[in-house]
């Protein structure tokens, strides 16, 4: 499915970061600026917003206040934050967080920061809301806030409340090495996910995202997905009972599992446009759902 490049602000200060990023958006499909490079990376980003469709964040670059600068002036963007999964916000409530460990999934993340940002939307408040709605009563009038969403809307056609996935970026037309990079980095993420789903639950939802978003665009088969969360599982059961420790508790995460299924479901059901056909997506079939419920 050909679609319109992405024009993505990159204001990432770490040379390497950038070009490790650059690897994974090769292709065409992704137009990088760098910006990070540059005396006032925030300044320039102001000064050309309407040529930015999404910005890519590292994290720590900047200070919460900078980045909270930008919201009373509009400039709201889709956005990626490139950094630890520690369940903070660094600039807006539908940013899309992705570890340095795994930028296989960048272009996975950019597509769902758009998607997040087209869904919700947001008021020049920072607040979620519907896209396209109106400003209630005393709000200041129409401006940038509501032109990015609908400059995205028209360029990007997509359809109902979710981008459009790209099926060449599906996970089985991928080249097997690249396959098998992007599926490593699935593991790493469902790993986070894991050790912090009872610890640190901001940071497990932000770690639980990442691993649906790039699950949902790149069409991992729901078998898969048990595959990794079963194979992460094991390895847990063999090294506590390798260092004489209690591992029966290991039946609770089969919670995470099921957190992963429901969250993926709700994506696929969101997916089918209104007045569309249900039959367009292929939704996860029910019985994969009962072979989730049935592991642990």
């Amino acid at each position: 499915m050909s679609q319109p490049a992405l024009t993505i602000a990159s204001l990432l200060c770490d040379p390497l970061l950038l070009r490790a990023c650059c690897q994974w958006l090769k292709g065409g499909r992704y137009e990088l600026d760098d910006l990070g490079s540059q005396a006032d990376p925030l300044g320039e980003l102001e000064r050309r917003r309407d040529a930015f469709d999404v910005v890519l964040l590292q994290q720590g670059a900047f200070s919460r206040d900078q980045l909270e600068g930008l919201v009373p002036k509009g400039l709201l963007l889709p956005a990626v934050v490139v950094g630890d999964v520690s369940g903070r916000i660094d600039y807006h409530e539908v940013e899309v967080h992705l570890p340095g460990d795994q930028l296989e999934q960048l272009p996975y993340s950019i597509d769902a920061a758009v998607s997040r940002f087209l869904r919700r939307g947001l008021t020049a408040a920072g607040t979620a809301g519907e896209v396209g709605a109106e400003p209630q009563a005393g709000a200041s009038a129409p401006s940038e806030r509501w032109r990015l969403p609908n400059r995205l809307k028209e360029r990007l056609g997509y359809l109902g409340v979710f981008y459009k996935r790209d099926p060449s970026r599906f996970l089985r037309h991928l080249p097997p090495q690249e396959r098998q990079e992007l599926l490593a980095s699935l593991e790493r993420t469902y790993r986070d996910l894991l050790i912090s789903y009872f610890r640190d639950p901001a940071a497990a939802n932000q770690a639980l995202e990442s691993f649906v978003h790039t699950a949902f665009f790149s069409d991992l088969p729901i078998t898969k997905a048990v595959e990794i969360h079963m194979n992460l599982i094991d390895s847990f059961w063999k090294q506590l009972k390798l260092e004489g420790h209690k591992n029966d508790f290991l039946q609770d995460y089969r919670l995470a599992l099921l957190d992963v299924m429901a969250h993926l479901c709700e994506m696929y059901r969101r997916s089918v446009p209104a007045d569309g056909p249900l039959a367009s997506p292929q939704v996860p079939r029910l019985d994969s759902l009962v072979l989730a419920q049935e592991v642990g």
